[in-house]
């Protein structure tokens, strides 16, 4: 484990989280050029956003027009189709110098300018895109101020958001998916999306190992991560070590899946007969 992924294990584990120390540990973890001093002036950064706000704004849909007059207009924060491709788009302290990056690392930045200068926030975890929310999270649609700061902090309808939802998943927009999302559920989906970028790229495999061994250091994780694992070792010629993790989860399943067992343990003969 590296000292970033030490410290990201530790911050993980606390009473309550601090999302902006999450994000900037992770970021660090696949940036090789990562200094401590590169974290210490994106927090800075997000100082001086937060002072350029104006104190004491009477609303939610007044923090909102702030927010998105600063970030959005000023400061250029925003997405574009091309950003689904870098992986420094889901890098804090990258995103906060290009002023570019994925719906949840832009939302990300929102949510902790915002949070500095005493504004109602909160993240709404939407199916395939990440937004924020001003105000009372338990306001009803249509009152609820939605804003997407990957559209520069464009406010968002109650229909807005239903229209997203129903595209990406076919189904109607819940309530509950308005809730406010946890920092650590917020870190998980990050992940989430570095390894769906590695995922088409054998070549960045490593990228991929390294969000599986950050999402194992959280607090609850799917067992079943600890297979992927072992496979993506497996894929990358670890034969030995893979078999050995490979075999490791099966003891974990063999008490409830003895079938599933027997087909991992099988995988992991496999795998070590690659030596051969």
């Amino acid at each position: 484990m590296t000292d970033w992924g030490r410290e990201f294990a530790e911050e993980a584990r606390t009473e309550r989280p601090d999302l902006t120390r999450l994000c900037l540990l992770l970021g660090a973890a696949f940036d090789p050029l990562a200094t401590e001093r590169d974290l210490d002036e994106a927090d800075v950064e997000l100082d001086r956003l937060a002072g350029l706000l104006p104190y004491g704004a009477r609303s939610a849909r007044a923090w909102a027009a702030a927010l998105a007059e600063v970030l959005g207009d000023r400061e250029g924060f925003h997405g574009a189709s091309t950003d689904y491709q870098r992986l420094e788009s889901s890098l804090l302290h990258r995103v906060l110098r290009r002023r570019r990056g994925l719906p949840i690392l832009l939302s990300v930045i929102w949510l902790e300018v915002a949070r500095r200068a005493k504004a109602p926030v909160y993240g709404i975890a939407l199916p395939g895109h990440f937004v924020v929310g001003l105000g009372d999270p338990l306001t009803p649609l249509p009152d609820q101020v939605l804003a997407d700061p990957f559209a520069g902090g464009r406010e968002m309808t109650g229909r807005d958001a239903e229209l997203l939802v129903a595209g990406t998943t076919g189904e109607t927009l819940d309530p509950s998916m308005l809730l406010p999302a946890d920092p650590l559920d917020i870190v998980r989906r990050i992940l989430n999306n570095i390894r769906a970028w590695a995922a088409p790229r054998p070549e960045r495999s490593d990228i991929a190992l390294i969000a599986l061994d950050l999402q194992l250091l959280l607090p609850s994780h799917p067992a079943r991560l600890r297979y992927e694992r072992a496979e993506l070792l497996v894929q990358r010629g670890d034969f030995l070590k893979g078999a050995a993790e490979l075999e490791s989860y099966a003891e974990v399943v063999a008490t409830v899946e003895p079938t599933a067992a027997d087909r991992i343990r099988s995988r992991a003969k496999a795998a070590r007969a690659m030596l051969n």
